[in-house]
Parts: structure tokens; C-alpha cells; sequence
């Protein structure tokens, strides 16, 4: 099952975290803007190939001891198709390194639309009678508040090609509150949620006891980060909201669960941006990111 083998990842590295790659031009040093620029012209092809140069470079710095990566597709789509392109060298390069690819697209819809989504991060599409994997993500970020009929056409991919999902459960950003705080007989619509993850995934348990189906559970809510993991006992977290957004370690720990698993933490501009943050030569922004995964790392394991 998915999961396991990221928990195994997990173990093996003694690191609960995973690295967002969310590029934009203004994270990306100057000297790599500088050569795609004099390749590419003031183009999207420029851009997008200083988005993958970036990305590369932190990979190669990160891979033995990072167990994951999470391109948010929001930073590739915005430079068109080249962009995506990008993506799809970047989740190539990081499973080529071993690590696990949580492809952040927060997709939501129906029917065949949901399919073809699934089929597209997740999947495979038949291309004149043979099986292709367009962008082959380990897992991906889903929106749920469609219910079953968003969720159901990623399931049986999830069985069939040993996908995960992470559903959107109780999400970091300040105005969470206004919908998923809200009651439904005496029961908030984020537990109501995050029960469905536990029902949706209750056929696909791995050996660790995470089902399939994991739920997205924000750092900046560390009340109720406790309160799902007690509830949610088969439900892996993606937790969000670490370092830029101002949750610290202490408000992680509710979390792991008494094995210290059951979660994984994300940083993004903490670990992409770090040669800002440590005054490095920019040429050095890997080994930037690398300091600060290992940082974060060693703070985190004081807590699970």
C-alpha cells in the first residue's frame, strides 16, 4: 500500500518530513534565471527550465534524507504548459532518486472529470493501446467537499496502481474556520470530514494501519490536530502550516501517534528559500536546503 512505503521511508531515514517544491521565480537565484534566461530568452521556456534546474538541485541535496517531495501545481501551471513540463521532469527526477512524490493539485470534481484527473496524476491513460503514466505521483491532494462522488473514481486507482489520497480535512489558512469549523449536529464539518477519509480508505489498510485515504490536517490548529488524530486512528496526516506559516514543532506533536507515525510535516519556502534565510552564496542554495531539512528534522523527532 502507498503509504507504507512512505512510512517505511519514514523509518528508515528517521525523518517525518517532506519538502515542498513550490518554485516561483522570485525563490529561484539569480544566476540560474541569468543562464535559462541567455538559453531561453525572456520566454515560459526560460522560466520553466529554471524551475526544474532549481528543483533538481534541491533534490540532489535532499534525497538521502528526506523521504518525500510536493510540487504544488499551482507554481508549474502558472508558466503555461512549460511549466507542467517542469513538473513532469521534477516528479520523474525525484522517484528516480527513490523519494515519494505527493503531487499537491487539490483536485475536485465528479464522474469522469474525477477520473480523468486520477487516471492524469495518479494513473495511467491508454495512448493507441498502451498503458502511460502522464505525470505517476505516488500520492495526490484532493478537495472533498464534493463527497463520494469526488472521492470514489480515485479508489480503485489507489488499489490498482498503489496510490494514496490526501483529502482536505482541516486545512492551515487563517479562514479555515469559516466553513470547516462549522457545526452539523453538534459535530464540526471537519470531523465529519475526516470521518469519510476513515470510511473511504476502510478496505485498503496497510500493515502499519494507514488505509489509502489520508487527510490534510494544518499545523496552525494544534487543538484540533489532537483531536483528529484521536479520532482518525487509520487516517495517515499531510500536515501543512510548519515554519513560514508559523506553526512550530510544539504544535505538531499531537500529530504522530504512539509510535511516532500516523504524520508527515511539509515545509516549503523553509527548506527552498533557506539560502535567503542563512545568509548562503546563492550558489550554495542546496546545501542551504539541506541544513534546514536536517534542522527541522532533528526538531521534529524531539517531539514524536
Amino acid at each position: 500500500m502507498s503509504f507504507d512505503r512512505l512510512i517505511k521511508k519514514i523509518d528508515e531515514m528517521n525523518n517525518p518530513t517532506v519538502a515542498g517544491l513550490d518554485p516561483k521565480l522570485d525563490f529561484i537565484p539569480q544566476f540560474i534565471k541569468d543562464e535559462c534566461e541567455k538559453k531561453y530568452g525572456k520566454t515560459l521556456e526560460a522560466a520553466a527550465e529554471a524551475l526544474l534546474t532549481f528543483n533538481k538541485g534541491l533534490i540532489d541535496a535532499l534525497y538521502d534524507i528526506v523521504p518525500a517531495v510536493k510540487p504544488q501545481c499551482a507554481y508549474y501551471e502558472m508558466y503555461g504548459w512549460q511549466g507542467m513540463r517542469a513538473l513532469y521532469e521534477t516528479i520523474k527526477y525525484a522517484k528516480s532518486k527513490g523519494m515519494f512524490v505527493i503531487t499537491d493539485g487539490k483536485r475536485n470534481d465528479i464522474g469522469t472529470t474525477m477520473e480523468a484527473y486520477a487516471k492524469a496524476h495518479l494513473g495511467n491513460v491508454d495512448v493507441f493501446g498502451e498503458s502511460v503514466a502522464p505525470f505517476d505521483g505516488d500520492a495526490l491532494t484532493v478537495n472533498g467537499y464534493l463527497g463520494s462522488d469526488g472521492i470514489n473514481p480515485l479508489l480503485d486507482i489507489c488499489k490498482k496502481d498503489d496510490k494514496g489520497i490526501f483529502v482536505l480535512v482541516k486545512t492551515s489558512n487563517p479562514s479555515s474556520g469559516e466553513l470547516q469549523d462549522r457545526k452539523i449536529d453538534d459535530k464540526s464539518v471537519y470531523e465529519s470530514m475526516g470521518e469519510m477519509c476513515e470510511n473511504w480508505g476502510s478496505d485498503n489498510i496497510g500493515e502499519y494501519g494507514y488505509n489509502c485515504v489520508g487527510a490534510v490536517v494544518g499545523a496552525t490548529y494544534p487543538e484540533q490536530l489532537v483531536e483528529l488524530r484521536a479520532k482518525l486512528p487509520h487516517t495517515f496526516f499531510l500536515v501543512p502550516g510548519y515554519g513560514a506559516q508559523g506553526a512550530g514543532a510544539a504544535d505538531i506533536k499531537g500529530a504522530f501517534d504512539e509510535n511516532g507515525r500516523g504524520a508527515i510535516i511539509n515545509s516549503s519556502r523553509g527548506i527552498m528559500c533557506a539560502y535567503k534565510k542563512f545568509e548562503f552564496d546563492e550558489k550554495d542554495y542546496a546545501a542551504a536546503a539541506r541544513k534546514e531539512a536536517i534542522r527541522m528534522r532533528d526538531e521534529l523527532n524531539i517531539v514524536r
